[in-house]
């Protein structure tokens, strides 16, 4: 650019401020007397774009390593907060399968007597119990599956295996008994890192509101390494459901057992589960069931909401 000229801030000397608007824009992205491009050379627009790429690239590169020395101080199996001091807290809730397609639907509606109906719910127990059937499934799991037991804990970055054929009748071969009006239902203890369980283990410091079958169970078992349990229990919400549940059985225990505890995020760790089994509920009337999880550190109801407890509703027809 002649910078002897007057010029204007766009570069422009006063012969050419009496062009047409027109032309002076034409002029003013490309002007061949000069080989200016929007009032810079070639060489200014390249020294002017080098500068920018330098400096966004150091930008990248500090935000690059200020991230690096950020996630050098993160666990990827290990929360920086746990227990109290996490959102999640110390009290575990209970989850239910199979659940409904429907958002916040917590009904079970089952026509056993349409083949096309049930099967939309056998399938989705089936595709929830694969990753149990099938280890390849869970990253991790595999040959660091132990067979575990309450004499024999898993070892350090093990996990127990979980037999489905323990789980009786409650199978993919029996349909899960949809077919016989006799669901079963399967219920998970919610995962929070580093929670152990404050077991009921004496038979005589049971709670008051423990339902008499479950204290009955309880109260027969002789080994006391199995007392170490984390008790579930599944009773209807109000009088008239509790008439209307019929009889249930739990497989392959009324419980989680207690070496699944503390849930530390081992690769291929699995929630242990428990099969109710509902033999006879009362046909084309929805009951109300509520699920608890028992264990001295799990508190049911806090601030008027139910909590350590699950709620579903049953329908069969």
């Amino acid at each position: 650019m002649n910078y002897g000229s007057k010029t204007t801030f766009i570069g422009f000397d006063t012969d050419k401020r009496k062009l047409p608007l027109s032309k002076r824009f034409v002029l003013y992205a490309y002007d061949k007397d000069t080989g200016e491009i929007f009032g810079r050379t070639p060489s200014s627009w390249a020294k002017i774009g080098l500068y920018y790429t330098a400096f966004y690239l150091s930008l990248v590169a500090m935000f690059g390593v200020v991230l690096w020395f950020f996630f050098q101080t993160l666990d990827p199996r290990t929360p920086t907060r746990q227990l109290e001091h996490s959102l999640i807290g110390t009290n575990p809730g209970l989850g239910f399968r199979p659940m409904s397609n429907e958002t916040h639907s917590t009904l079970i509606h089952i026509n056993s007597k349409s083949v096309q109906d049930y099967s939309i719910w056998t399938e989705r127990l089936v595709k929830f119990l694969d990753v149990y059937k099938k280890p390849g499934l869970t990253p991790g799991r595999g040959q660091n599956i132990a067979t575990c037991d309450y004499d024999k804990p898993p070892g350090k970055g093990k996990v127990c295996d979980i037999d489905v054929k323990a789980f009786n009748s409650c199978t993919e071969e029996n349909r899960f008994n949809f077919h016989r009006q006799g669901p079963c239902i399967f219920l998970k203890l919610n995962k929070i890192y580093g929670w152990n369980p404050i077991f009921y283990d004496d038979p005589n410091d049971l709670p008051h509101d423990m339902p008499k079958s479950l204290k009955d169970h309880i109260k027969e078992i002789t080994n006391p390494e199995k007392l170490r349990t984390v008790w579930v229990s599944c009773e209807g919400e109000t009088v008239s459901d509790k008439e209307l549940i019929g009889p249930m059985a739990y497989w392959p225990i009324p419980g989680f057992p207690g070496y699944f505890f503390p849930f530390e995020n081992s690769e291929g760790y699995l929630s242990p589960l428990v099969a109710i089994h509902f033999k006879s509920p009362a046909k084309s009337i929805v009951i109300n069931i509520l699920c608890k999880a028992w264990a001295k550190n799990i508190v049911h109801k806090k601030n008027g909401v139910n909590k350590g407890s699950v709620h579903f509703e049953l329908m069969m027809d």
